[in-house]
């Protein structure tokens, strides 16, 4: 039995809370920008270009994960157990032959990717999509590359340049995207160049991101310690390409069912949408509707797939050292916050979805489907969280089997809902989906680490949290709206819409954090890990009556 003190290299449980900061408020903000990416595709060339970009994105991510094989995931947990043994020159020889590795299958599924994509399109059955699959392909040929980096500087539990290099990627992706878009279609150009104008915003990006990667790992370089430079006895590279190969696999399989998701709704909805509009241009319409919602729930996700990057290498710390209670610590912790902060942000979705549709999207159209999807943040959270322990445990095939029968349960569903009820049939099916994908996962971390996640003890309150949100954000809404109409009769309907949805978020924002906190003793207790929070935080919460 391992003692309950944390490996100094690691830091206490405030280290996992920071790298969750630093890392989530990096994937906010980045996927802020990329949801801004999104937004100007579909004002500027409509639902149909939007359908297309939606349809080709899931190849890209599909090869992505697979060039990469799991392999970040893989260096950044080796790496985290390389450090907690003190075994500094093999972490560093991790990293040059995963870097090998990822570059070769970089180069390998470029390949693949550029010149199968008229195969490809004509899998889609929408010939439109050759073009922007050939543009995205040449990312390639770097994000594999940047991924072994973040994933070396993340086993080091040293968030700092995944954060600002996701954030320089997202920014140089958007302002290409925008650029592009602006010359495209001010010239005339069709709807398969916009799209592939759009698309190759990833590659500009990409290459943005390495470069910031290559400018931290050069600074380490200069900076590194000097007990990395010692001697010591070295893993043979077949050997560490073997348990390469044998954890990183099975993640790998985890991954590219994510993607595989979207790409079900790429093979089945179109034909899908046809047989019930009869037409294929109606049909990209509403495929482009369905993804409205996307980008919203996807801000969510992404501050998952945050915490996932510093709680693999985290557990497989805690594990390697054989620190049981702070394996469930730790592994209580994040699903208690990803818990709640998505089961606030999935009902403020639901809610809001009209305002917010109209603010980004000039048009209600498909508010109630966005509505629906935004319940996917809920169990899309917590799947990524629960996979995430899991593979830092050594659990590696489990997230994959489960996710695989995720995609059976989307096929099912959009098979037998999308006739009944259009895109709508489509959204719940991917709800039900991640529901599976979560619920198995969470029987399975009850198993392996014996934390157990009771809805009895984690629903009641913050559901009652939830209810006074949903409630003050409706009745802001309905005021404002009508104050709107009173003072300024003639407001355009986005604008009204934009001021309304800010107003509502921002509400939310206040309303619900006051209301756990009132309601939920044991969420100060978690506060207690955050930095300052005794001598600075804490005073303001008592004055205003949150906290005792």
């Amino acid at each position: 039995m391992g003692t309950n003190k944390e490996n100094p290299a690691f830091g206490r449980h405030a280290g996992l809370l920071k790298g969750t900061v630093i890392l989530g408020s990096a994937a906010m903000l980045s996927k802020l920008i990329g949801t801004m990416q999104k937004i100007p595709l579909q004002n500027l060339a409509g639902d149909s270009v939007f359908g297309i970009y939606n349809a080709v994105y899931p190849f890209y991510t599909l090869l992505l994960f697979v060039a990469s094989a799991g392999l970040p995931v893989a260096v950044s947990t080796f790496v985290s157990e390389r450090y907690a043994r003190r075994q500094y020159a093999e972490a560093r020889k991790i990293f040059r032959l995963a870097l090998g590795i990822l570059t070769a299958t970089g180069v390998i599924f470029f390949l693949l990717l550029y010149f199968g994509a008229g195969t490809i399109a004509d899998f889609i059955g929408v010939p439109a999509t050759e073009p922007a699959i050939r543009s995205i392909s040449f990312a390639l040929l770097i994000v594999p590359a940047m991924s072994v980096f973040r994933g070396y500087f993340q086993g080091l539990q040293n968030m700092l340049p995944t954060a600002v290099s996701q954030v320089a990627e997202q920014c140089v992706r958007v302002v290409t995207m925008i650029l592009l878009l602006f010359y495209l279609t001010g010239a005339g150009y069709d709807d398969s160049d916009v799209a592939a104008g759009a698309t190759f915003g990833s590659v500009t990006g990409a290459a943005a991101g390495l470069i910031v990667m290559v400018v931290f790992w050069t600074v380490y370089l200069r900076s590194e310690p000097k007990y990395a430079k010692q001697a010591e006895t070295m893993t043979a590279a077949p050997v560490l390409i073997r348990q390469f190969a044998a954890y990183a696999l099975p993640v790998c399989l985890g991954s590219i069912v994510l993607p595989m998701l979207t790409i079900v709704d790429t093979f089945t909805m179109p034909r899908l949408l046809q047989e019930r509009t009869g037409s294929d241009i109606s049909a990209m319409e509403q495929f482009g509707l369905y993804n409205h919602g996307m980008p919203l729930v996807q801000l969510v996700t992404m501050m998952a797939a945050s915490m996932a990057a510093v709680l693999v290498p985290s557990v497989a710390a805690a594990k390697e050292l054989k620190q049981v209670s702070l394996i469930r610590r730790r592994t209580d912790l994040a699903l208690r916050l990803s818990w709640l902060v998505s089961l606030a942000a999935a009902f403020g979705l639901a809610v809001t979805a009209v305002p917010m549709n109209v603010m980004f999207y000039k048009s209600a159209e498909g508010s109630s489907t966005m509505a629906i999807l935004a319940f996917v943040s809920i169990f899309g959270t917590l799947n990524i969280v629960s996979a995430s322990i899991l593979q830092g445990f050594g659990a590696v095939k489990a997230p994959a089997v489960h996710m695989l029968a995720a995609a059976a349960v989307k096929v099912a569903g959009n098979v037998l809902l999308i006739p009944m009820w259009g895109i709508d049939g489509a959204a719940a099916a991917a709800v039900l989906a991640f529901f599976v994908a979560g619920a198995l996962n969470m029987l399975k971390i009850r198993r392996y680490t014996g934390t157990v996640f009771s809805l009895k003890a984690n629903l009641p309150k913050p559901l009652l949290a939830v209810t006074a949100m949903c409630a003050a954000i409706v009745i802001y809404m309905y005021s404002c709206r009508v104050i709107l109409d009173w003072l300024v009769p003639a407001v355009p309907d986005r604008l009204g819409a934009t001021v309304v949805a800010l107003g509502a978020v921002s509400v939310g924002v206040i309303v619900y954090p006051a209301a756990l906190l009132r309601l939920e003793a044991s969420i100060s207790d978690d506060l207690k890990l955050l930095p300052h929070f005794d001598s600075r935080i804490r005073p303001w919460l008592v004055r205003l009556r949150l906290v005792r």
